[in-house]
């Protein structure tokens, strides 16, 4: 793969009793490899409060905050990884309030076997608990090498932390280059295509 895009609305967290994040990103390699290229935005709840923000990574390195996009609840993110020439990767991400945009230029080698796109909890030296996020957060239009996935069932994946299912996608909506996901194990219906 030496391309991938995704569309994705920001879900708002929930307060909780203790610190819980969550993470909504696309990216290329990760599947059965350690190499990893990736942007996206975080969801979190931790000392109080809701927080926000947008992120890059290249394995191993850790994520790169973006404080030039004030990411809130609600914003329509694009994103947007592909490869230029002499090992050279453009990582673009896009919030549609205000005309919000990020882009930066990275070398990357990697095994280019998978493209990704996802909703999780992220590691913060451990799997974090994941944030109850708001419900069904979209993640549709998305690209691979320039074109449609064709995402089918079998692509999706569940998560589960404590023995519990925390979140469950969709199948791919009817042109199969989207899905939604919910908190919890209650499948939630396909975007509208």
């Amino acid at each position: 793969y030496t391309s991938i895009t995704g569309s994705w609305n920001v879900a708002p967290v929930s307060r909780s009793t203790r610190a819980t994040y969550s993470s909504t990103w696309i990216g290329i390699d990760g599947f059965n490899d350690s190499n990893l290229i990736q942007t996206g935005t975080e969801a979190d709840y931790y000392n109080g409060a809701t927080h926000y923000d947008a992120w890059w990574e290249i394995l191993p390195a850790a994520e790169t905050v973006i404080p030039s996009l004030s990411v809130q609840p609600g914003d329509q993110m694009t994103a947007d990884i592909h490869r230029l020439a002499n090992g050279q990767w453009s990582i673009t991400l896009s919030d549609s309030r205000g005309n919000q945009s990020f882009s930066i230029t990275q070398s990357y080698k990697g095994q280019l076997t998978s493209a990704e796109w996802i909703e999780e909890a992220p590691s913060i030296g451990r799997i974090a608990t994941l944030a109850q996020y708001g419900s069904p957060l979209t993640i549709d239009p998305g690209t691979v090498n320039g074109a449609n996935p064709g995402l089918v069932a079998a692509d999706g994946g569940v998560m589960v932390q404590r023995a519990g299912q925390v979140s469950t996608p969709s199948n791919p909506d009817s042109d199969t280059d989207g899905f939604a996901m919910r908190y919890g194990s209650t499948v939630p219906s396909p975007p509208a295509s």
